[in-house]
């Protein structure tokens, strides 16, 4: 008598187990799909040198380079340096180019690659920020486009 409740009591359950991970799987695939439509283009590379002291240089991308399919379009970029705390640290300056010297934050850059300059300074001031993590934060259109970390060390 045990032996046949056990039998559909292992099929239940491996069908159960099979039904929500084949829902789950199609889920992520409209998902997916879905993010990679309103994902902005561009991206943010890693900083260097890394670790830093004083200063770093932040590359990062906007649109699609190298192809660039479109060229014409301006895209409004910002980014900015947290702390741990989720603090702003700095805003980065535009390295070169049209924009050289002016603050990344809701400037209107053009497809390519771009290179920001951080002097390892609080904003609007002339102290050196602590040793420790920072995070780069690349918002392109007003949607991220790329976090990472980067350490100073004294």
């Amino acid at each position: 008598m045990k032996l046949r409740w056990a039998a559909p009591s292992l099929l239940v359950l491996a069908l159960g187990a099979l039904v929500p991970a084949a829902s789950h799987a199609q889920g992520t695939t409209q998902t997916q799909s879905t993010e990679t439509r309103q994902r902005p283009r561009g991206g943010l590379a890693q900083n260097y040198p890394n670790p830093f002291n004083p200063e770093t240089r932040i590359p990062f991308d906007v649109g699609d380079p190298p192809t660039c399919t479109e060229s014409s379009r301006i895209y409004r970029v910002t980014l900015k340096v947290y702390n741990l705390l989720a603090q702003q640290v700095a805003v980065p300056v535009a390295q070169g180019g049209v924009a050289g010297g002016k603050a990344i934050e809701n400037l209107e850059l053009s497809c390519g690659r771009h290179i920001a300059y951080w002097d390892g300074k609080y904003q609007g001031s002339s102290r050196e920020v602590a040793s420790g993590i920072y995070i780069a934060r690349l918002e392109i259109d007003g949607k991220v486009s790329g976090v990472k970390k980067m350490l100073v060390a004294k």
